[in-house]
C-alpha cells in the first residue's frame, strides 16, 4: 500500500478561461501517449476539440463547464518506477466557480496557469486564494511563451506582489515570448532546444545541448538566459522543497501547451515534486491514514453524459485503504450499504472498468442515485469528512416547465440537477413547488440548466429573473421578521438551510443596522 501510494500524484490545473487549460490537458494526455495527437479547441478548421470537453456547450463554446479526471502512467528518464497521475480537469470559467471548488478538495496539488501577455487575471487570483486556504501547493506555468507577452521577471515580480507567492523557476526561457525556441535547466545549466511539429499535434522533439554549445547554437538570447537566471539565484529564487509544500514559493516552468513546449517539464516535476496522497481530518478531528481501512470523498456527480444511458456518476478521491471493484461501502450520511459494481475510469465521454484502485485515484461510480458532493464512503470504522461548503450565489431566477404537460419531467430534472450541484433550489410556502427559485453563481449556469433539460429530459424552461443580488443565513426564529421586510425574501435550500435573498448591499446594511437581533450569516465561499 505504501508503495501504490508513493507513486500517485492527484492535482488539478487552474487557470482564467482561455489560458490553455484545455489544451495544456490534451498535451500532458499526448506525452502520457494517452491519444495520438492533440486537438485544440480554438484551433483550425476541421482540427477536433479536446477529448476532456464532452457536453455540446463545451464543443460550441470553447470553454469547459463540467470537470474531468484522466489517469496515466508516466516513467521519468532512467527510472524504474512508474508513476501514477490523476489528473482533474476544471471548468475555468468564473460562474462554475463552485465546480472547480469541489474539485480542489479532492487533489494534493494544483498547477496554476498563467497567460504569458496576461498576468494574472480575476479567476486565477480568485482560484489561488482557494489553494492557499487548503494548504494546496502550486507548481505554476507561465503558458503561450510562443506568442507576444511580458518578459520573465516583470511576470514574477507580478506573482511575488500581488498574491506574496514567490516563483523559483526550474526551467528558464531562451528567446523572448513570441520567439520561444528553448529552455535553460536551472538546475543543471544545460539547454533544453525544441523543434516545432505541424500544427503543435505531436510531441515536440527536443535534445539538450551544453552551456557552451547552446551560446554557440543561440547567442545572445542563450547569455540574456544565463544572467536573468543567474540574478534571480542572486535574489534566493531557487527551488527549496520545505517552502514550496509549505505554500510559501512556486516552482515555474515557461511553456507553450500549444506547441507541446514544457510539457514533459512539467510532468517530471510533478513526479518529483509534488506531494503524494496523505491522510485527512475527520469531522471529529481523527485523521485517516492512507494505509488504513477504504474510505473515500465524493466531491463531483455527473449525469446525462451518454445520451443512451440515463446513467448518473459520481466522482470519488479515495483516501485510505485499497478500493476493489464489487465491495460494499458504507453511506456515511445514511448509514446504508453502497455496492460499487460498476466502476470506472473516466476521461470525457472515454470510459474503462477499474478493478482496483488507492488513495489519490479518482473513480466513478455509474447510478450513484443516492450519493452527493460531499459525501463520505467507508468501510470498517466509521469515518465522515467535513461537508463541501457551498459558495454564496449571485444571481436568482424563477424556472417553469413552458409546458404544463411536461411538469412529471420538469420536476425530475430539477431534482437530478440540484442534487449534482449544477444549481442551487430554493424554495417557499408562498412560491410553492411549480416554479422554483434557482440561485447560482454565474448565469451561465443557468444557461447549463436549459441545455441540459432539453437534452436529457426534453424540458423547455424558462427563466425570470428576481431582482436579489445577496444571499444570507438566516434561523426560524428572523424568518417572520425578515419576510415583511422590503426587499427580502427567505427560502429554503434542498440542504435543509434558511436562506435570505436580499435586493442589495445598502438594504442588507439597513436591516443590519435596525434589526440587530436578526441572523444574516455570510455563506462559507472559496476565498474565506
Amino acid at each position: 500500500m505504501a508503495r501504490e501510494v508513493a507513486r500517485r500524484r492527484t492535482f488539478a490545473i487552474i487557470s482564467h478561461p482561455d489560458a490553455g487549460k484545455s489544451t495544456m490537458t490534451e498535451a500532458l494526455a499526448l506525452h502520457a501517449r494517452m491519444i495520438s495527437e492533440a486537438g485544440a479547441i480554438h484551433g483550425k478548421a476541421g482540427r477536433r476539440s479536446t477529448v476532456s470537453d464532452w457536453m455540446e456547450m463545451e464543443k460550441a463554446r470553447g470553454i469547459s463547464v463540467s470537470s474531468t479526471a484522466l489517469q496515466f502512467n508516466y516513467r521519468l528518464e532512467g527510472d524504474d518506477v512508474v508513476n501514477v497521475i490523476n489528473l482533474v480537469d476544471t471548468p475555468g470559467h468564473a460562474d462554475f466557480s463552485e465546480d472547480t471548488y469541489r474539485v480542489l478538495t479532492a487533489v494534493d496539488a494544483a498547477v496554476m496557469l498563467i497567460d504569458a501577455a496576461k498576468g494574472l487575471e480575476p479567476q486565477t487570483l480568485k482560484l489561488f486564494q482557494v489553494c492557499r486556504h487548503r494548504g494546496i501547493p502550486i507548481i505554476t506555468i507561465i503558458n503561450k511563451w510562443d506568442r507576444p507577452g511580458q518578459t520573465p521577471l516583470e511576470l514574477i515580480d507580478e506573482i511575488t506582489e500581488r498574491i506574496g507567492l514567490t516563483p523559483t523557476p526550474l526551467y528558464f526561457p531562451v528567446g523572448i515570448a513570441g520567439d520561444f525556441r528553448g529552455l535553460l535547466d536551472r538546475r543543471t545549466g544545460e539547454y533544453i532546444r525544441f523543434t516545432r511539429t505541424a500544427g503543435g499535434a505531436t510531441i515536440a522533439p527536443e535534445e539538450r545541448l551544453s552551456p557552451d554549445a547552446a551560446l554557440a547554437k543561440e547567442g545572445d538570447e542563450w547569455t540574456t538566459a544565463v544572467e536573468e537566471s543567474e540574478l534571480l539565484t542572486a535574489m534566493g529564487q531557487d527551488h527549496d522543497q520545505e517552502m514550496f509544500l509549505a505554500g510559501q514559493t512556486s516552482p515555474m516552468i515557461f511553456a507553450s501547451a500549444m506547441l507541446n513546449f514544457g510539457v514533459r517539464q512539467l510532468l517530471s516535476t510533478l513526479v518529483e515534486l509534488a506531494p503524494p496522497p496523505e491522510g485527512r481530518t475527520a469531522i471529529d478531528d481523527t485523521v485517516r491514514e492512507v494505509t488504513d481501512p477504504f474510505s473515500a470523498v465524493v466531491f463531483k456527480v455527473q449525469a446525462g453524459m451518454d445520451s443512451s444511458h440515463r446513467d448518473r456518476l459520481a466522482y470519488m478521491r479515495i483516501v485510505s485503504g485499497e478500493f476493489e471493484r464489487g465491495m460494499v461501502v458504507t453511506h456515511a450520511q445514511t448509514g446504508k450499504p453502497f455496492a460499487t459494481k460498476y466502476a470506472q475510469a473516466v476521461f470525457g465521454r472515454d470510459r474503462s472498468t477499474v478493478d482496483t484502485a488507492y488513495p489519490g485515484d479518482v473513480v466513478g461510480l455509474v447510478n450513484a442515485m443516492a450519493l452527493a458532493p460531499g459525501d463520505t464512503l467507508f468501510t470498517d470504522v466509521k469515518v465522515q469528512y467535513p461537508p463541501i461548503p457551498s459558495f454564496a450565489p449571485e444571481h436568482f431566477s424563477i424556472c417553469r416547465a413552458d409546458s404544463a404537460g411536461k411538469y412529471k419531467q420538469f420536476r425530475k430534472a430539477i431534482d437530478q440537477l440540484d442534487s449534482e450541484g449544477v444549481v442551487q433550489v430554493l424554495r417557499n410556502e408562498i412560491r410553492g413547488d411549480a416554479a422554483p427559485v434557482l440561485a447560482a453563481v454565474g448565469p451561465m449556469q443557468f444557461e447549463v440548466v436549459t441545455a441540459r433539460m432539453k437534452t436529457e429530459f426534453g424540458v423547455d424552461a424558462r427563466f425570470e429573473p428576481l431582482p436579489y443580488t445577496l444571499a444570507r443565513r438566516t434561523d426560524e426564529t428572523s424568518v417572520d421578521e425578515l419576510n415583511r421586510q422590503r426587499g427580502v425574501e427567505v427560502f429554503t435550500r434542498s440542504d435543509g438551510a434558511l436562506l435570505a435573498l436580499v435586493s442589495d448591499k445598502w438594504r442588507l446594511q439597513y436591516i443590519e443596522k435596525e434589526h440587530a437581533d436578526l441572523t444574516l450569516e455570510p455563506l462559507v465561499a472559496a476565498a474565506d
